[in-house]
């Protein structure tokens, strides 16, 4: 079914080794602060970029996630149901210290938690936005399917709320941990809207995982239905030998073509290339939604 040798990576995956002034000096402040970005975690081959420009997608709840997709290099186990009480207000301080406008935060799914993790969510939500008035929050959810935990984050109100579908639904049983599911996360988009509809909602998923044409194209019809603002796509990249095989390195041009189809059926956003990943660009991308509003 799935090719299990190495693909040659291609010229226009090739990216700077992360260094610079910038970069280091938001490594020292999240250490500082003991806090985890998910541009680490998940090997983001965008780093050097979003760092050199002071810009970090910050993952809460820990570094250790419940669910073992085939995509994901993050480490997985059982937290035993421990967070940081004080992570929301460290979050707050490190984005005022870093004079970000816009940020992003995600986190591992905590299945361990009663709420999965979503007060802790809200929690960081308040704290950034009474430390930075001006600065607009996107929260890059797990699947908090329950209308009360994902009302909790919407009443926090945040800018953005996204929830990533990662691939098309013939591989989300395979690719994804059993425990997600391809209707689920666009029951998740749907609850969003319908909870508040002022919030600009955001999905994304990755090519190269087996998918075809066809396929392609359904998920972005699916995803439209949902009412999303903002859709992103994205090249797999094989973080370890121990995950799945990168099955077609799709080229920039193929890319393009995605996003031209995307914007055609009806969302507002594609964002679609190679390197592109859920927090990519995601300031400009989601204050064009607000000037097109």
């Amino acid at each position: 079914m799935f090719r299990r040798d190495y693909l040659k990576k291609p010229e226009w995956l090739k990216v700077k080794i992360p260094s610079g002034h910038d970069f280091r000096a938001v490594f020292d402040l999240l250490k500082q602060y003991n806090l985890t970005t998910v541009c680490a975690e998940a090997r983001c081959p965008n780093m050097h970029e979003c760092w050199n420009n002071k810009s970090a997608t910050i993952m809460i709840l820990g570094k250790v996630c419940t669910r073992a997709c085939r995509f994901c290099s993050i480490e997985t186990g059982n937290p035993g149901g421990k967070i940081d009480p004080q992570e929301p207000g460290h979050v707050g301080a490190a984005i005022k210290k870093l004079g970000l406008k816009y940020v992003v935060i995600t986190s591992v799914d905590r299945d361990d938690l009663e709420d999965y993790g979503s007060s802790h969510y809200a929690a960081t939500i308040s704290a950034i936005k009474k430390e930075n008035p001006e600065t607009k929050v996107e929260s890059l959810i797990p699947d908090f399917s329950d209308r009360e935990h994902l009302r909790k984050v919407t009443d926090a109100n945040p800018f953005v709320v996204g929830h990533n579908v990662e691939t098309v639904e013939r591989l989300t049983e395979y690719i994804r941990d059993q425990r997600c599911g391809y209707e689920k996360s666009l029951e998740v988009l749907r609850l969003i809207k319908k909870l508040d509809n002022s919030i600009y909602t955001k999905s994304g998923f990755m090519l190269g995982l087996g998918e075809d044409k066809e396929e392609i194209i359904q998920t972005l019809k699916d995803l439209n239905a949902t009412g999303v603002d903002i859709v992103t796509i994205g090249q797999y990249l094989q973080p370890t030998r121990k995950h799945h095989f990168v099955q077609k390195y799709y080229t920039p041009k193929e890319f393009d073509e995605f996003k031209k189809i995307g914007e055609h059926i009806g969302i507002k956003h594609v964002l679609s290339g190679p390197l592109v990943r859920s927090s990519y660009h995601a300031d400009k991308i989601a204050l064009l939604c607000l000037a097109k509003s």
